[in-house]
């Protein structure tokens, strides 16, 4: 999967450039519009949406799109250059009650014919999708849909009763990206029946259908779900966080050098969802740790491929807050690469990096 230039410089002095993770955002703000568990048709074993959202699973759509009304009444419209989205998240869009679909798509419709946003998306299940309502997405101004896939390995969907199979996972990305719309794919490692492996296998699948974006959730065990009850029978236990930085970081280099962004690399902070946590891979610096072993990974590769030892390693200035990982914890990795501080340059104008 990976992907790197050989390039012949001066003197005959060989570059090896790849690439690591610049930066690519459709939107320059997103408006988040959270519907918990709506549309679902139960409760995955590992879900706690409402505590996850910091949101009442029991609010109907209209009092959730009086509430994003009001949050967007005072938005100017964008100006040249400017971009906004509006993002239905959570729940099962494509599965709610066509007239409350039909009232967040009119919604949508007002705020992009004020101009107050230029860009849309929502989020699903793979197997709540058909023609008649991708091309009503389509119709109404949703150009990307992220689909719950969680994985496509059968036996950690059944273990985590997600009601479908791998084929139906796959069927249901290629149903989006048939539809002409835009493909993200949510993967969840570490749940029942997903070891590292078969999350780097889920990535790798994910990869060859050429998403937009992929997010990555580390499966964390809150209160009040069946993973919860499993955890203290002792019949499930979460990834630590060794082996969550590990398995990431070469998952998040396999997006890198494929050229997709990974939007998130754990479940955002919130004081409720965080509150109610039993065990899994916390951790405050849990993106930053996984894109220094992400970088190494990287970098790894391309010395061995340069197959010397290296004289200079040129970064975008994006990666000097994580080069050496959480307190500096893989300085020494660096050391033996043979690329200490006097031979690794940042430079603010460079989109990849340029081992030579």
């Amino acid at each position: 999967m990976s992907r790197f230039t050989c390039l012949s410089g001066q003197n005959g002095v060989e570059h090896i450039r790849f690439r690591t993770g610049a930066k690519q955002r459709r939107a320059q703000r997103i408006i988040p519009v959270f519907l918990p568990f709506l549309g679902c048709p139960g409760h995955c074993v590992f879900c706690a949406q409402d505590r996850q959202t910091g949101k009442n699973a029991s609010q109907g759509v209209a009092s959730i799109l009086s509430e994003a009304r009001a949050a967007t009444a005072l938005l100017a419209p964008c100006g040249p250059g400017q971009s906004r989205e509006l993002a239905f998240y959570g729940g099962t869009f494509t599965a709610i009650p066509a007239e409350d679909r039909r009232a967040c798509l009119d919604f949508l419709a007002t705020l992009r014919q004020e101009g107050r946003v230029t860009l849309a998306r929502c989020s699903t299940r793979p197997d709540a999708l058909s023609p008649s309502v991708l091309d009503e997405l389509s119709a109404n101004g949703i150009d990307l849909v992220e689909l719950g896939i969680q994985s496509f390995n059968d036996k950690a969907l059944d273990l985590s009763r997600r009601g479908y199979d791998g084929r139906a996972a796959m069927g249901g990305c290629r149903a989006v990206r048939d539809a002409g719309l835009k493909l993200g794919v949510q993967l969840l490692p570490g749940m029942p029946g997903c070891s590292p492996e078969v999350f780097l296998d889920d990535v790798r699948r994910a990869l060859d259908l050429a998403p937009a974006c992929l997010r990555f959730y580390p499966c964390l065990v809150p209160e009040g779900t069946t993973l919860a009850r499993w955890f203290r029978e002792g019949s499930f236990s979460p990834w630590t966080l060794e082996e969550t930085v590990r398995a990431l970081g070469e998952a998040l280099n396999l997006a890198w050098q494929a050229d997709v962004p990974v939007i998130r690399l754990s479940v955002a902070p919130e004081p409720a969802f965080d509150a109610s946590l039993l065990a899994g891979p916390r951790h405050p610096a849990l993106g930053a740790m996984i894109q220094a072993q992400a970088l190494l990974t990287a970098a790894t590769d391309a010395v061995a491929r340069l197959g010397r030892t290296p004289r200079r390693l040129l970064l975008p200035r994006s990666c000097q807050g994580f080069l050496y990982g959480d307190r500096g914890s893989l300085k020494e990795r660096w050391l033996e690469l043979g690329l200490g501080p006097g031979r690794v340059v940042f430079d603010r104008n460079a989109d990849q990096a340029d081992l030579c």
